[in-house]
């Protein structure tokens, strides 16, 4: 019997993903372990791995395809002694049912039929959710607009086709919408524009823009980081740090001989934070509406740039490696997630973050904790800046440093304390050898 390949739930709490590339073809044989296809959850791009054999028989969501539900039927695999006519069927009551853009449906390798009208019987319209809503908001109608989707549904491409051509336009009046640049994208084989549309006339005034639809990892990060500004009560706490000792004792360290690594000041960061959370366990914590978690291990997390959003790798056990062992696995996972390869398990359960923008020559900033942590430190420049000394003005190498913590579970003195301890042993490097 023909065997149903599902979307899979790649991290706790995916419930939708994009199906970015499918590594097999329709009739490639498929070996256990073999990999199907690439999965697009809000934080990666991950690898897929067949669990049965067989023959992959239909390919039912293309690559490319958005916010494919979890469970949603994807493909069929074809067991020994069965062919492609065994699951036409099959195929296409999944294609049907299934809740993502039928737009992305995979057509046999036979010729595809040609468009039919999306109205029933002269009854009921056939259209997909997406292309409904996009219509709507460009004043578009259905029933003038041919569907490619089975049984001759309405889907988005089709919608974004009769924008670009003009056709299908409705005599109301359209509401203010964002035009892309190049309209003829629309038919290309690359992404198509977003469409936006705005009650606020502001926008008719704008110049023309181009508006991009919101990757998976986009929609996290708004979702996340406004709940995070919105519900947990921040307060901030800076200071800042001389770093000549820890730099001349980085020279050092990085010129020794047969060394095999180049330590960052990041990882030195990483270093102290670890071993002032350990020092002040009070805000190495978690809220929770039940109670405050306070963590055994220091678990860092390491906020890192990549296109079309923010991945936090965790460094586990931070406190409890050395400075080269910190440096080596910063490098890896910072390679692993700008290609998109992190694991789940890479990228979740950091008890505390750090936010890095010195190297972009930022002197300070505050940052958006990400929850369910307690605490995040902003890093700035190491920059020359006068100092006194001993009542006589100096010129120091000087690193602003702010922490921001969630007040329901970390109060000012711990937070004051940790900041001091930090301070401490960035000032005093020998302390990170201890």
């Amino acid at each position: 019997m023909p065997i149903q390949i599902l979307m899979p739930a790649l991290s706790p709490t995916m419930t939708e993903g994009g199906l970015a590339k499918w590594m097999k073809s329709e009739g490639d044989v498929v070996e256990s372990g073999d990999i199907l296809c690439e999965i697009e959850t809000d934080k990666a791009t991950m690898e897929v791995e067949a669990v049965d054999e067989g023959v992959l028989g239909r390919i039912l969501v293309a690559e490319g395809t958005e916010g494919v539900l979890v469970n949603t039927p994807i493909a069929v695999l074809l067991e020994e002694g069965e062919s492609a006519g065994d699951i036409t069927a099959e195929a296409a009551l999944a294609a049907v049912a299934a809740p993502v853009e039928v737009a992305a449906i995979a057509q046999p390798a036979a010729a595809a039929p040609a468009p039919v009208s999306a109205q029933a019987s002269g009854e009921r319209l056939f259209a997909s959710p997406l292309a409904k809503r996009i219509a709507q908001q460009n004043g578009l109608d259905l029933s003038q607009i041919s569907g490619s989707g089975p049984h001759g549904r309405i889907v988005k491409s089709d919608v974004e086709v009769a924008i670009a051509s003009g056709t299908g336009t409705a005599a109301a009046p359209a509401p203010v919408t964002a035009q892309p640049v190049a309209p003829a994208a629309a038919q290309s084989s690359a992404p198509a524009a977003a469409s936006v549309s705005t009650n606020d006339p502001i926008f008719g005034l704008m110049p023309e823009f181009e508006a991009t639809n919101h990757s998976n990892m986009r929609k996290m990060i708004g979702k996340r980081l406004t709940e995070s500004a919105r519900d947990i009560p921040h307060f901030n706490i800076a200071t800042d740090v001389e770093m000549d000792e820890l730099m001349v004792f980085r020279k050092q360290l990085n010129e020794r001989d047969g060394a095999d690594y180049k330590l960052s000041v990041n990882d030195f960061i990483v270093k102290a934070v670890a071993i002032s959370l350990k020092r002040n366990p009070d805000c190495n914590v978690a809220y929770t509406d039940e109670a405050i978690l306070k963590f055994s291990r220091v678990d860092v997390s390491i906020a890192v740039a990549i296109e079309g959003g923010l991945i936090t790798p965790v460094v586990k056990d931070a406190g409890g490696k050395g400075l080269a062992a910190i440096s080596s696995e910063v490098k890896e996972l910072a390679r692993k997630a700008r290609d998109g390869k992190l694991k789940p398990e890479e990228y979740q359960g950091g008890t505390f973050t750090i936010s890095n923008l010195g190297m972009f020559g930022v002197k300070s900033f505050n940052s958006i904790i990400n929850p369910p942590q307690g605490g995040i430190l902003s890093v700035g420049a190491g920059e020359q800046r006068p100092v006194v000394k001993d009542g006589a003005l100096a010129i120091a190498t000087v690193m602003s440093l702010t922490l921001a913590v969630d007040h329901r579970c970390i109060d000012g003195a711990p937070a004051a304390a940790m900041m001091k301890d930090l301070k401490t042993i960035l000032e005093d490097p020998m302390q990170l050898m201890l």
